[in-house]
This record gives structure tokens, C-alpha cells and sequence, in this order.
């Protein structure tokens, strides 16, 4: 049912970065454009089930080594495992699913499946569906706060962030943002969730217990911010501005954005980070992505690549491989996965 083809690509061994950027923080295949500071070597590629249509968001459980793939514009959940390198199953009922989040800690899998304004919760190991709330006008993004057994989910289009119980069943709340939601993300440092505000250009911090906002963090230089992700350990926050192919550095502590944006690919969408290597991806609807280096308190560009359709992005934090599901090589979709340069 699965086909894996390696490459030994001795020819990259010798495509190390040439010129970082950093800021303080206080071609064989069509596909595949490698760029001389890459830092990234394809080792596998993997078949994936579906048409050659639109992926979105990726969720690892570390625990059941599965990975949860959003096909969003084939309306299924791809579930791979990825210490066997196989798809497990390609779920239906899922209508143009953008957000997926595992909870390992509740046997859980939350979807926003934005085709029926619905969040869709389902058991991470029997993959049995248990619930759907509604309505959310465009869910996307989905964070989960374990204290307060709230999932939270972005509303992109309604400008909302809405509150749905733990069991995924019941929309409890729904907080007015000001602008487009971008992505939601639990912050495990403060207890709070982030989500990024399009438009007002602002990370805003809410209390999953009240409900409510608590800051707004202006963003400048940085246009529509939509993707983020966090690196609790230091305590930073890295947010992406689609309108304007832009990074920014947000340090947890005291919500402060440190330094000047960095420059990324055209309309970034997804990050990931790599607590262990402390590296950041940033995959961009261009297809280029740019990989980051956090060290000595600071973030350095330190390569970049270019994939066709690879807006999407996930990271293997016990491997340090990187997964990109491609949704056109040859007329199928793949899944191709990456090593780091500078790992055996």
C-alpha cells in the first residue's frame, strides 16, 4: 500500500550556509528548488492517498508517533505513522479541513473542519469520531488549554476566537477580536493562548479561564499576522505576517516584540520549531522556506528552500525530521520528509 523512495544526496553535503542573517533577541525534479545555503537533505518520499488537491495544518503526537495531516481540499485526515513510514488511514467526513491538533494527554484529535462551520473532535487511537460543535463561522486555527479543558479555535473570517468544551461538542464562547484570526496556540509558560490578529496587526494574549482578552501586542512591520509558533524553553514567540513576508520575535515574558522583522517567503503560512536544535521553519505559500537558527539569544537565517505547494511544515522534535505534504508531484500527492544537514 506504501511505496518509500530514498535519496543519498551526496551532492548536498556540500550546501552549508554562506550568508546568515541574524537578529539580536535580547534540479532533477521539478518540485524541489535547493538553494546553496540549504540545510536540508529529502530522505524519504511517501506516497499520500487522495487527489493532487490543497494541504493545510499537521499535528504530531509524539507518544504514538502519528501524524495528523489536514488534505483540506480532498475533505480527509490523512493519519501517518511515522516511525513506520506509512499512512494509516485517510478519514472522511472531514469538509475542507484546515486546523489539526493531538492531545496526547487526552487520547485526542481536534480538526476544524471549515466546510461545515464545525469543530470535530475524534479518538486518537481508535480514530472514532466523538464530537462536532458548531457553528464557527471559518475555523481554523485550534490551541487547547488543559487546564481549563477549553479548546480554542480561530474563527478567521467571523474576526473571533471561539471557546469549545473538551469534549468538542458545545460552542461555549466566542471572543470578538477586532480583525481576521490568524492561528491560536496555548502558551504552557503563562497558561495563556495567543492568537494572531490580521488587520490590527497584533498578537493578543486571552485567559482561557475568563474568557478575555488580556493584551494587545503591536506588531510593527509586521503586515497580517497569521502563522505562529512557540519555543516555551526560551520563552519567545514567532509570528509570521503573510501580507508582507515578514518574522517577528515576541518574547514571552512580557509580550515584547524584540528587534526588526526578519524577511521570509512570500505569504508564509505554517512554522515549526525544533526545540532540541532550536531551529525554525517557516513554510510560505511561495514555497520557499526558511530555516532559522536560535542561539546565544539570537535568530539566524541559516537556509532556505523551495518546494512547490510546501506552505505547510512539521517537525519531529525526537528525529529532527521535517515532513512537507506536497499536493502535486507528478499528478499525486506526497508526503517527502527531510533531515537536517547537520544530523546523521
Amino acid at each position: 500500500m506504501h511505496r518509500t523512495t530514498v535519496w543519498f544526496c551526496c551532492r548536498f553535503l556540500s550546501l552549508l550556509c554562506v550568508c546568515p542573517l541574524a537578529v539580536s533577541l535580547g534540479a532533477a525534479n521539478p518540485t524541489l528548488t535547493v538553494h546553496r545555503e540549504s540545510v536540508l537533505i529529502p530522505v524519504a518520499e511517501i506516497p499520500l492517498p487522495g487527489a493532487a488537491v490543497r494541504f493545510d495544518y499537521q499535528s504530531l503526537d509524539p507518544v504514538s508517533g502519528r501524524l495528523f495531516i489536514a488534505h483540506m481540499n480532498d475533505d480527509h485526515l490523512v493519519v501517518f505513522d511515522v516511525r513506520a513510514r506509512r499512512v494509516l488511514a485517510n478519514l472522511p467526513g472531514f469538509q475542507r479541513v484546515h486546523g489539526v491538533l493531538a492531545v496526547p494527554s487526552l487520547h485526542r484529535v481536534y480538526a476544524s473542519a471549515t466546510g461545515d462551520h464545525a469543530l470535530i473532535a475524534m479518538d486518537s487511537d481508535t480514530l472514532r469520531i466523538l464530537g462536532h460543535a458548531a457553528p464557527i463561522n471559518y475555523p481554523d486555527g485550534v490551541a487547547y488549554a488543559p487546564a481549563q479543558h477549553k479548546v480554542f479555535v480561530s474563527d478567521e473570517h467571523g474576526g473571533t476566537d471561539a471557546v469549545v468544551n473538551q469534549d468538542g461538542t458545545e460552542v461555549l464562547a466566542s471572543i470578538p477580536l477586532g480583525g481576521g484570526a490568524g492561528n491560536t496556540v496555548f502558551d504552557p509558560t503563562t497558561g495563556h493562548i495567543l492568537v494572531a490578529v490580521h488587520h490590527l496587526n497584533q498578537l493578543v494574549a486571552i485567559d482561557p479561564a475568563t474568557n478575555r482578552i488580556l493584551t494587545r501586542v503591536p506588531l510593527p512591520g509586521i503586515d497580517d499576522p497569521h502563522g505562529i509558533v512557540l519555543d516555551p524553553a526560551d520563552g519567545f514567540a514567532f509570528v509570521a505576517g503573510e501580507g508582507n513576508h515578514s518574522l517577528a520575535v515576541v518574547r514571552l515574558r512580557d509580550l515584547r516584540m524584540l528587534g526588526a522583522p526578519q524577511s521570509v517567503g512570500d505569504d508564509p503560512d505554517v512554522l515549526a520549531f525544533d526545540p532540541g536544535l532550536r531551529r525554525l521553519y517557516v513554510s510560505a505559500e511561495s514555497g520557499e522556506v526558511t530555516v532559522f537558527q536560535l542561539q546565544d539569544m539570537k535568530l539566524t537565517r541559516i537556509g532556505t528552500l523551495t518546494l512547490s505547494h510546501a506552505h505547510t511544515v512539521a517537525v519531529d522534535p525526537a528525529t529532527h525530521l521535517v515532513y512537507f505534504p506536497l499536493q502535486d508531484v507528478n499528478g499525486h500527492p506526497v508526503l517527502r520528509i527531510f533531515r537536517p544537514l547537520d544530523q546523521p
